[in-house]
């Protein structure tokens, strides 16, 4: 298996085209990491990092982990890719309610176009908002401790360092999509969340040497993390497949149809965006209490705290409904019907129509159900190991789900260039091939 390993790998270098892909995705991301390092003007990074710090568990921590660290040293890259990722899920929602958003998604690649073009506004906009509340709130924070020189000019320079930032990082990401290798945006969040990987090592064995952790819950720890990857790849790259029988159909003298296909639904159809959404909303109230000496504001924000019972079960119930909700908003049951009816096409057993729609409502509440429970258990697991059994966890559920997914993503992207070239996949002949999540 490692010497197959070893060949796919020389394979791939044998690939001109792939070759180039991939030395320049792994250059833009270069570009991206070194950006991180590059300090917003008018800033004590040091003092803002050892207060973000401490404040892990809030919507700034949580924020910090999608930026590659780069919010808590706030460089121009602090707001990271996000913006994007909230006017993507905004335009994707409003595309179900909006009529003009709804012909255009209709149209074909002029409306793809225009919506894309939609989305780089609304990533513009958002980032302008946020750079100014970055800006007003580390002016207030610490009365100013933050800042080297306070006023318009500040907040100025900060709101238009970040928001170039944010759309320098949009651009390099549909870059890295049209000439690399693997969805740009997901590699840049990717690699933000992998450099972060070799300290929190460290950090692990230190504790392992101070007699803070013992050897056998380091193998139990790797044990546990094997476990968990594998239920995670296993099912990211499941489906529940419902099948369909075209009736054969006699226009003129071609005969069409008469050909059997399937309906391929995904366990988890909503992916990272109910463990995101959660999290926001639950650290939002816990960071803003933060700034308050209050104490029963105080408490609130405790309560509110990653730990606590009280966010555990919130955190659970939050994402259990998201998934759910971007189910129904992403998958229509009656819209399948209706276009499997069109075609001549049925699931043999059931009526078309209503029937059929009642039955397809049915299946994606089932699996929808089992993949908000995997969802929900995942990003649990570090919550009790870092809160209960004082295990430095370094992926949190949400890093760990956007990892292995890009990873799959990549990875199957880089296969079917090989295999339309006539070299082996990752797996060798006779293998089935890699799959993603959107394959």
């Amino acid at each position: 298996m490692f010497e197959r390993l070893l060949t796919s790998i020389q394979n791939i270098f044998k690939i001109p085209e792939l070759r180039t892909r991939i030395l320049f995705t792994l250059g833009m991301l270069v570009v991206y990491r070194i950006g991180a390092h590059i300090p917003t003007p008018g800033i004590n990074g040091e003092a803002l990092s050892e207060f973000l710090q401490k404040q892990g568990g809030s919507l700034l921590g949580f924020l910090d982990i999608f930026s590659g660290g780069s919010l808590s040293r706030l460089t121009i890259f602090a707001l990271g890719i996000m913006p994007y990722i909230s006017a993507s899920i905004i335009i994707q929602l409003l595309t179900v309610v909006v009529p003009h958003l709804t012909k255009l998604a209709k149209e074909g690649e002029r409306g793809r176009k225009k919506i894309i073009q939609y989305t780089r506004f609304s990533t513009i906009g958002i980032a302008l908002i946020q750079g100014f509340g970055i800006a007003v709130g580390l002016e207030q924070m610490n009365q100013g401790a933050f800042v080297l020189s306070a006023g318009w000019g500040f907040r100025l320079m900060t709101v238009i360092t970040l928001t170039a930032g944010t759309g320098f990082l949009m651009w390099l990401g549909e870059q890295i999509t049209e000439r690399g290798i693997g969805n740009g945006i997901s590699l840049i969040i990717f690699s933000g969340i992998v450099a972060r990987l070799p300290s929190a090592v460290a950090q692990t064995f230190d504790l392992y040497k101070v007699g803070q952790l013992n050897i056998v819950m380091l193998v139990g720890l790797a044990a546990l993390m094997v476990v968990v990857v594998a239920a995670i790849v296993f099912l990211e790259s499941g489906r529940r497949k419902i099948p369909v029988q075209y009736a054969k159909r006699v226009i003129g003298r071609r005969v069409y149809g008469g050909q059997s296909t399937h309906i391929p639904l995904k366990i988890n159809t909503a992916g990272v965006i109910p463990p995101i959404f959660a999290s926001s909303i639950i650290a939002f109230p816990a960071t803003i209490a933060g700034f308050f000496e209050t104490p029963w504001i105080k408490e609130i924000g405790t309560q509110l705290s990653p730990g606590s019972v009280l966010y555990t079960l919130m955190y659970v119930g939050l994402i259990l409904f998201f998934c759910f909700f971007y189910t129904a908003v992403v998958l229509n049951p009656v819209d399948m019907a209706d276009n499997m009816k069109k075609y001549g096409g049925f699931i043999p057993g059931i009526r078309p129509g209503q029937r059929t729609s009642d039955y397809i409502y049915n299946v994606l509440t089932k699996i929808t159900f089992a993949g908000s429970i995997y969802l929900a258990v995942v990003c649990v697991i570090p919550e009790l190991l870092i809160y209960k059994l004082n295990v430095p966890f370094y992926f949190g559920g949400t890093s760990l789900l956007i990892v292995i997914g890009v990873g799959l993503d990549t990875a199957q992207q880089i296969e079917s260039h090989m295999l339309m070239r006539n070299y082996e996949g990752f797996l060798g002949k006779g293998m089935a091939p890699l799959r993603g999540r959107n394959g």
